[in-house]
């Protein structure tokens, strides 16, 4: 559940996701500082933008098929610790900020990265951190030996 309300539901993660890539485009084009990565190089972005988009796409359907929500502010029914969630207690987070490193590395100037850590930490704090709360609250001890086994992010 996102710290910003009931009021502000059209504030999920993909409206903080594209905001960032914008943020990215702009940096990119207004103050690069430096580019680090030329072609060919710079196309290993695509990879990395098409392993993040699989890994949100693989997490979301095992959401679906656990018929739990996915919307950050509705209460979880299911507690999905299968496929990628047995690596990382946020897929779907961590999927969004490999699509986010793939574009900077595709840019391939130094300035875009510096919006990937931004990105985290509002996703850490706005979504994930609520989100933890309300899953303890629903899922009790069976999350917490969750939590101790399986990292937020990697």
């Amino acid at each position: 559940m996102s710290t910003a309300g009931p009021n502000s539901r059209f504030l999920v993660p993909p409206v903080y996701f594209l905001v960032a890539l914008l943020l990215m485009v702009f940096f990119h084009r207004v103050a690069p500082w430096a580019h680090v990565l030329e072609a060919p190089y710079r196309y290993a972005g695509i990879v990395l933008a098409g392993l993040g988009l699989g890994l949100g796409a693989w997490a979301a359907v095992l959401f679906r098929r656990a018929g739990t929500n996915i919307r950050p502010f509705m209460p979880s029914t299911a507690l999905v610790v299968a496929g990628p969630y047995k690596l990382t207690r946020n897929p779907m987070y961590l999927g969004m900020a490999g699509i986010l490193l793939g574009a900077a590395v595709l840019m391939g100037s130094l300035t875009p990265f510096i919006v990937i850590p931004g990105f985290m930490a509002l996703i850490a704090e706005r979504f994930i951190a609520p989100e933890e709360a309300k899953l303890e609250a629903a899922f009790g001890r069976e999350y917490l030996d969750y939590k101790a086994r399986v990292r937020r992010w990697l």
